[in-house]
């Protein structure tokens, strides 16, 4: 028994974080629609790893660092919950919210394996220095998932460096 919908099968997974702009969901959701294919909204924790996953969906995390508290299930943040429901109840595009937990890329591939999605859809790193030394020692994950899954990955360009200017890495 699969721990997803039938109605997942086939879907488009979207990458969401916190604070992210809405730029990403809005894309995932046009090509959701454009597809007429459900839109699976994938959280990752990345302060956590998986320990196992459950038929209903719901997995049990634990942290990696000792002194954080060992909340076993994972649930999605109900702030970024409302601001997906505020985004794609007004488009009219079906959806549902997926907690992981680990390597982003790794979860994301592990989700889209799961439900055999169409895409996968991320958003570029967040500007500025600091998402640059992210980058540089984590690597993309947009990086990670192209040349590691083999489904296609549509990277939506969150802050693009203007023509003429050198990109922050330069």
């Amino acid at each position: 028994m699969s721990a997803h919908s039938n109605e997942q099968r086939g879907a488009i997974v979207v990458a969401v974080v916190a604070g992210q702009p809405t730029a990403v969901l809005e894309h995932a959701a046009a090509l959701a629609d454009d597809l007429d294919v459900h839109l699976v909204c994938a959280n990752v924790d990345i302060n956590r790893y998986l320990v196992s996953s459950y038929v209903d969906g719901s997995v049990v995390a634990l942290p990696y660092d000792p002194d954080l508290p060992e909340v076993e299930k994972a649930t999605f943040d109900p702030e970024l919950a409302a601001n997906i429901r505020a985004v794609l109840e007004a488009k009219g595009v079906r959806y549902s919210l997926e907690q992981l937990a680990g390597d982003p890329a790794w979860a994301l591939t592990r989700l889209a394996d799961e439900i055999d999605a169409r895409y996968i859809v991320v958003g570029t790193r967040e500007a500025g220095l600091r998402g640059s030394f992210r980058e540089f020692f984590n690597g993309s994950v947009a990086a990670h998932l192209t040349h590691r899954q083999h489904r296609p990955v549509l990277v939506v360009p969150l802050s693009p460096t203007p023509r003429g200017e050198k990109l922050p890495w330069e």
